[in-house]
Order: C-alpha cells, then structure tokens, then sequence
C-alpha cells in the first residue's frame, strides 16, 4: 500500500467518522429537547462506584458473613454465585421482609459502599454533562439503588452536590421498593412537581428500564461494555449510548 493510498483512505475514514457525529439520532435529541427534570441512575451513569473496591469482594464478604451464623439457606446458588451485593440483600430481604436481619445486612452493604466511594471512578463525561444541564436550567435528582448517604459523600467529593441537592432518592429498609419498583422515580417526580413525560432517566440497567417504564418517564440507556448495551436492548431499551459524550454534545448546541 502506498502512502497516498493511506492519504486517501485516512481521509475517507475522517470523513466518515464526521458523518456520523453530524448524524445524531432524531431519537437522542428528542429525549434531551423534552427533558426538564433529569433523574440519575448512580452506580454507572455517574460513577463506577466499585471501581476500586471489589462489588464481588463484597458480595462474598456478605454471603460469608451470613453463613457464618449459619443461614446460608437464605439464597440460592444462583444467588450466590451472582457476586452481586444486591441482588443477596434481595434474596434476604424477600424471605424475611422487614428483619432486624435486614436492617443489619442493608448497613452493612452502606459501609461497604462508603468505603467503596473514595475509590469511584467518574464515569468519562458524567461531570461535565451534569454541570451543563444545570447551568441551562434542567433540575436533577439521583434515583438509585444504592445508599443515599453514599452518593451525597461521593457527589461532595466532586463538587456536584448542589447540582442535585435535595433531590436524592436510594435505598430505604423497605427493599421491596427498590427498582424496578419506581417508588424512587415517583418521590422525585413528586418532589420536584414534573410531569413523567418531561422527565428523563438515564440508567444502566434493565431495572431503572422497567421503573421508568412504570412512572412513565422516557428512558436512556448507557452501556459502558457490549455485555451491558445488549442487557438494555433485550430489555426493550429503544435509545443507548455507549458514552456520554455524544449527549453533552448535543446538550450544548
């Protein structure tokens, strides 16, 4: 190959990798025209919130910890192999709903994600867009499965904290009201005095899909890995992005 033919074929490339970044899908700029009321999923659209500590270490620690006083009978194999802290604090709770058992596996998990908070990784382009879309008026609450006191700690940390404050809604005792329950998307909604159809949330799994799907509020998807974009695509997600920064773009013409 010579180097005028990798002239023409580097220019070819450029030009259509500039056709795409003008040709954003009707869908995106749809759902960021009609959003005036922004709700976050935490654990992915903002941070990577087990970055640097282990959600898997975590889940072991607890699943250890209730076989240790002998009550590994509380979730399936399954359940245990899912390495999800989540989804054994659901196991729990769904066969003694309301425990002091509950109550003490739910702050065990918050401390875990405490600890978890000072190593988060921002996921790439969160800050900015968060920034922008106040600064042109849209308001913003975090709707989230994880401890509200994690993700005040953690937006402090990065000056975001006004940019959503008050309106951070997470896991409460009551764990059959985490999502896909919109109980979290309707506090906000009610809080905030939005209409479902001009709010917006942006979350990573199937469950912020199906709670939005529930309160009414159009949805889109971010899928950091392939694994993650085609969970929400099976799901029925119709707009995903693998960045934000596509969305930051647009926000900002």
């Amino acid at each position: 190959m010579t180097s005028e033919t990798k002239q023409t074929d580097a220019v070819t490339a450029e030009k259509r990798n500039e056709t795409r970044t003008d040709d954003e899908p009707n869908a995106l700029r749809h759902l960021i025209k009609g959003a005036r009321v922004v709700l976050w999923d935490f654990d992915g659209p903002v941070c990577r919130l087990f970055a640097g500590h282990s959600a898997e270490r975590v889940a072991n620690d607890l699943a250890s910890w209730l076989e240790s006083r002998r009550l590994h009978g509380l979730f399936t194999e399954t359940e245990r192999k899912s390495l999800d802290p989540q989804v054994l604090l659901h196991a729990v709770d769904r066969r003694h709903p309301g425990s002091d058992l509950v109550a003490e596996l739910e702050e065990r998990l918050t401390q875990e994600e405490l600890r978890a908070s000072g190593s988060a990784m921002p996921t790439p382009y969160a800050d900015p867009l968060i920034r922008t879309w106040t600064a042109v008026g849209s308001r913003l609450a975090v709707t989230t499965n994880n401890s509200p006191r994690v993700v005040r700690e953690y937006l402090a940390s990065r000056g975001l904290g006004a940019c959503f404050a008050p309106h951070i809604y997470g896991r409460t005792q009551e764990l059959g009201l985490l999502k896909p329950d919109p109980h979290c998307v309707n506090r906000a909604l009610n809080a905030m005095g939005a209409a479902p159809a001009t709010a917006l949330l942006i979350g990573d799994a199937p469950t912020d899909l199906l709670a939005a799907q529930a309160a009414g509020v159009p949805f889109l998807g971010y899928a950091r890995n392939e694994r993650k974009g085609r969970l929400l695509r099976d799901a029925g997600a119709r707009t995903v992005v693998d960045s934000l920064e596509p969305v930051l773009r647009l926000l900002r013409r």
